[in-house]
């Protein structure tokens, strides 16, 4: 059986690239290499593109893949050519954040007319904004909490008007967000004006744009979507935590998060949170994957959190994990994403470009 040709893409110029390599190490060390001839394209934290063909070994060291003794490439030529002489048959990114997971990229992939793993642009740029993914679900009617959003300009020439806007329409705690960031960078809980403010600042560093949540005691669960036209769902898991916020520390470096799967929760509010990950997907155009959040209180109201449409994918992250559970082991996982990018992009086929 002749092998397929494979890129994996994993880096980027984002806060989130350390956690691109480790997802990549994970995918390449668990990837069918007797289906796949795997190529991988580093992206440097700069923006520089670096390839290496025919990786067939076991990645034992993450530094490996950062690729220092490779000089800087030509974009449009790496992806255009496999180690095997042909097309790829598909690329697979691995980008967490800003020009990886926000559709940036994605239109390259559009461009040279590549298979790619994952969702398209609107879907990739319209699930990355959180402004934008929120207006989405309302349009949905998926329930949701109160938040406010602004810009940083506007905040540098009204800051006493947003606080008060933030104190009129939400209580403490709140937790401030960057729109255009996940793997909970920059992300604050605040529980009174300084410690906003403070907040506020350091959201800022990461992104133009602010979305200001309110706070609630509940339990955080997840569900993973997977297909195109008719996706599928897991059962629910949730992230049970040790620490009072699930900040970036705790998430990849304390190990102080951990996972119950399938969460302990009522069938019928399990299903209505498979119902819900279902319209989130619809609503955001999704397409491959995506991971949804939900807040399920104790008198078991449900809050649609956010949807992430390039989910934590290390063999031990949740997205994977509930596959798992649902029988669908992680190397399985990732063949059935490479078909269905293919699938995605046979469908595209079909489309007109010429008018006879």
């Amino acid at each position: 059986m002749s092998k397929e040709g494979l890129c994996i893409i994993y880096g980027g110029k984002s806060a989130e690239h350390d956690v691109s390599i480790l997802t990549a190490q994970n995918v390449l060390n668990a990837i069918d290499k007797n289906k796949y001839c795997v190529d991988i394209i580093y992206i440097t934290n700069d923006g520089a593109w670096k390839k290496k063909e025919n990786i067939s070994e076991i990645i034992t060291e993450i530094s490996d893949l950062t690729l220092a003794d490779v000089d800087e490439g030509e974009i449009s030529s790496m992806l255009t050519s496999s180690s095997l002489g042909t097309k790829y048959d598909a690329v697979f990114p691995l980008l967490h954040g800003p020009n990886g997971e926000d559709g940036t990229i994605q239109g390259l992939f559009e461009v040279l007319d590549l298979p790619y793993v994952g969702n398209g642009v609107l879907a990739a740029s319209s699930s990355m904004d959180k402004l934008v993914m929120k207006q989405l679900f309302a349009h949905r009617g998926l329930p949701q909490l109160p938040y406010v959003s602004f810009l940083r300009s506007e905040y540098e020439k009204y800051q006493h008007n947003i606080l008060k806007l933030v104190n009129d329409k939400l209580e403490f705690p709140v937790f401030v967000k960057p729109a255009n960031l996940g793997s909970s960078v920059g992300i604050s809980k605040c529980e009174d004006e300084a410690s906003l403010i403070k907040g506020i600042e350091e959201a800022f560093q990461f992104d133009r744009k602010l979305v200001i949540e309110q706070g609630v005691n509940a339990r955080e669960i997840e569900v993973a979507v997977l297909g195109n036209d008719y996706p599928e769902t897991t059962w629910p898991g949730e992230v049970v935590k040790d620490v009072a916020f699930y900040d970036y520390k705790s998430k990849y470096k304390d190990g102080k998060v951990k996972l119950a799967i399938p969460a302990d929760l009522d069938q019928n509010v399990q299903m209505t949170l498979r119902d819900m990950a279902i319209e989130a997907f619809k609503a955001t155009d999704c397409s491959g994957l995506l991971r949804a959040d939900f807040f399920v209180t104790e008198d078991q109201q449900i809050y649609i959190n956010e949807t992430n449409a390039m989910p934590g994918f290390t063999e031990f992250s949740m997205y994977p994990k509930l596959w798992e559970n649902m029988g669908v082991s992680y190397a399985e996982l990732i063949t059935k994403l490479i078909e269905l990018a293919k699938e995605r992009h046979a469908d595209k086929q079909k489309n007109k470009y010429k008018i006879d």
